[in-house]
């Protein structure tokens, strides 16, 4: 379970990857059952203000170094890339057993640490270059929002901060908590693809006003046979109109937003139910078990009995 997360700030941190951190665990939502996290904001010196880099703004760390030792998760923001990183962050992240996660840059300093040597592991596109050549062992993957390697996470640059540590709250404290997360934030529990694609819009959950009834009305009936001329219908649109109207909209197609809210739903029933791979395949609307798993492997990048041997709620 994670009880406890610890932010270790160093001069020149970014204060938006430093707020998707406080966001994500540091709010209190406990009237809408998401567990209450203890939240420690640490610095080398604890109450000296610490500067980011933002001209003019600082952030003031309650706590030192060594409450990161006790945490459950040690979550690391974005900072100036530099030659060198405080000896004692270094030796501190080398001596706790947390997991680790780290926002954009801040891979940089788990790997001046040294815990990612033969580690699966990304940071922003922009930087990927400059951080194979200075650290030759890590295993970087350009292409990715965020890679799991087990006790350590890492993330591309910025809002893929936000899916690194949506996905951590959905491994350790399940999918109702990260959706009720993710809802606050106005942002979808999961988007689909990489680094390569953040040109495109993320695909949404439902963000289309004039859409949005029968959007939500697929989604209340998500294991019907629906098409683009059954929802161009509800819509009272043309086939034509409709799509054109969708993609306007929402960014994507019909079909993709479709197929990936069956994704979705199918990844909730495996989560939370005992249904085996067929039923789950009816009930999320891809009809059999092999229409199911080739989505799911596109959109998730496993199986899905693969996935419910990690995600199924215990």
């Amino acid at each position: 379970m994670l009880r406890s997360v610890a932010v270790p700030l160093i001069s020149g941190v970014a204060p938006f990857e430093f707020g998707v951190l406080c966001e994500v665990f540091g709010v209190d939502r406990t009237e809408e059952g998401v567990p209450l996290i203890d939240f420690r904001v640490c610095g080398e010196l604890p109450n000296e203000p610490v500067h980011t880099d933002v001209p003019g703004v600082s952030i003031t760390p309650e706590h030192g170094f060594e409450a990161l030792l006790d945490a459950d998760l040690v979550a690391l923001p974005a900072a100036k890339i530099r030659e060198a990183y405080p000896e004692k962050l270094l030796k501190t992240l080398r001596e706790t057993d947390a997991t680790l996660l780290s926002v954009c840059s801040g891979a940089f300093i788990l790997g001046e640490a040294g815990l990612l040597d033969d580690r699966r592991c990304t940071t922003h596109w922009r930087e990927t270059k400059a951080f194979q050549e200075r650290f030759p062992r890590a295993q970087v993957d350009p292409d990715v929002l965020f890679v799991d390697d087990g006790n350590i996470i890492t993330s591309a640059g910025t809002a893929a901060g936000i899916d690194a540590c949506l996905h951590l709250v959905r491994r350790e404290l399940g999918t109702r908590v990260a959706t009720t997360i993710a809802r606050r934030m106005v942002v979808p529990p999961q988007r689909d693809g990489g680094q390569r694609q953040f040109v495109e819009l993320p695909i949404p959950d439902c963000s289309a006003d004039s859409l949005e009834p029968v959007l939500e009305q697929v989604l209340d009936t998500i294991a019907d046979n629906h098409t683009v001329a059954s929802m161009a219908k509800l819509a009272v649109m043309s086939e034509r109109t409709f799509a054109r109207r969708f993609v306007a909209e929402t960014g994507t197609t019909p079909n993709k937003w479709l197929s990936l809210q069956r994704v979705l739903h199918a990844r909730r029933l495996l989560e939370e139910t005992d249904l085996d791979v067929d039923a789950v395949a009816t009930r999320s609307g891809f009809g059999t078990a092999a229409l199911l798993r080739h989505h799911f492997h596109r959109v998730v990048g496993v199986a899905p009995s693969d996935y419910r041997r990690t995600f199924a709620c215990r």
